[in-house]
């Protein structure tokens, strides 16, 4: 049973990263922003950047900015530890490798009531990096899916009850369909008003956006109106291999390069379809959570702890990873059963606001922090 309400914590996010570019942050900062509104003192740690520190003060969060240049940044842990000295925190809360590490270093004389540590990927622990999430000093390590959970308990030789389960969250608020334009980037990118828009975010190689391409040029033939976005684009380089490919496969004029973009609603709501191809070392694709929310069919791979969301026929097309006749196949059925394909996307949507919201990842989370601190 989650509490109705947590006694208000001193907590700390730390995460190297500072970009809105990657899941990572976007989840950090939500985590952050999320308890601060319900009334926790909240510092964000991170390396220091303008647009991150400026987020945080629009929502009374504390910035604090430091180098974080690896794990053995001796400089950044001592100024860790003056910042736990003066701020006292409550919970230490940290997302990436080279934080973890930081902070272990930082606590090594002196512990806090909680240090957690989140694990958003499927890869295994190894000899490198497996101590950390073994010390004692680490109370709760967070998987994002029990797939992930079970990585870790097995790589890491760990106790089932030291891993925990907390999905990632999206705001169904602000992924809404009826809050948004559902031609605005059709309009921005010149697309044809005829065309069966499909998307996929990120292009970087074990997002199977080749897979996505070649799934592409086969279903080409008989429905010729499809249209494929790669979205996420960081530079001419990657925008440029994108197009390569797809000439490559003769499907150049049916695919667009997409730069990185921070207004994924607005993209999602132009959307036929969204896709996500990935094979490797994913948790729970975000993406894929945020068109269900935003009542777009969607077709994952399974791959990850994608089968715990698009978790029936019901609710999305799950499709074995780096299997191209069959996502083919799954978007031959999305575009040729439209009727099935719009009553699974209504369902995708109360599937995220039930199970996978922002509000439900928060209060979670200050449950878990509760449970540590004997609250």
């Amino acid at each position: 049973m989650i509490a109705a309400a947590a006694a208000a914590m001193r907590i700390f996010q730390i995460l190297e990263f500072n970009q809105f570019n990657t899941g990572s942050v976007h989840q950090m900062f939500q985590a952050a922003a999320g308890l601060r509104e319900r009334s926790h003192e909240v510092t964000v740690i991170s390396r220091p950047d303008a647009v991150l520190q400026q987020r945080c003060e629009e929502r009374g969060i504390d910035f604090a900015g430091l180098a974080m240049r690896n794990q053995f940044d001796i400089a950044s842990v001592r100024k860790l530890q003056r910042l736990i000295g003066s701020k006292q925190p409550d919970v230490i809360h940290v997302h990436k490798g080279v934080a973890h590490a930081l902070a272990l270093a930082a606590t090594w004389h002196k512990r806090v009531g909680a240090f957690v540590v989140n694990r958003g990927v499927s890869f295994p622990l190894d000899i490198w990096n497996r101590g950390k999430f073994r010390t004692r000093r680490v109370d709760r390590i967070v998987t994002v899916c029990e797939q992930i959970r079970q990585v870790v308990i097995s790589t890491g030789k760990l106790p089932p009850d030291k891993v925990s389960v907390i999905y990632a969250g999206t705001d169904v608020n602000e992924f809404d369909p009826a809050r948004w334009d559902g031609r605005a980037f059709w309009r921005e990118k010149n697309i044809a008003d005829d065309r069966f828009l499909i998307a996929q975010v990120g292009v970087r190689q074990w997002k199977g956006w080749k897979e996505l391409i070649d799934a592409t040029a086969a279903v080409l033939p008989s429905h010729p109106k499809i249209h494929l976005a790669l979205i996420g684009c960081r530079n001419e380089s990657e925008a440029a291999e994108v197009n390569r490919y797809a000439s490559e496969r003769g499907v150049g004029r049916h695919v667009v390069a997409v730069e990185y973009r921070t207004d994924m609603p607005n993209v999602f709501a132009s959307c036929d379809l969204v896709v996500d191809a990935s094979w490797a070392g994913t948790g729970i694709t975000g993406t894929v959570r945020e068109a269900m929310a935003m009542q777009k069919p969607v077709i994952a791979t399974n791959c990850g702890g994608n089968a715990e969301l698009v978790s029936s026929r019901g609710v999305g097309w799950l499709v074995p990873a780096r299997d191209v006749n069959a996502l083919a196949t799954a978007i031959r059925e999305v575009i040729e059963q439209p009727d099935r394909a719009a009553s699974v996307a209504r369902n995708a949507r109360r599937h995220v606001v039930q199970g996978f919201s922002k509000d439900l990842r928060i209060s979670r989370l200050e449950e878990l922090y509760s449970k540590i601190l004997g609250l």
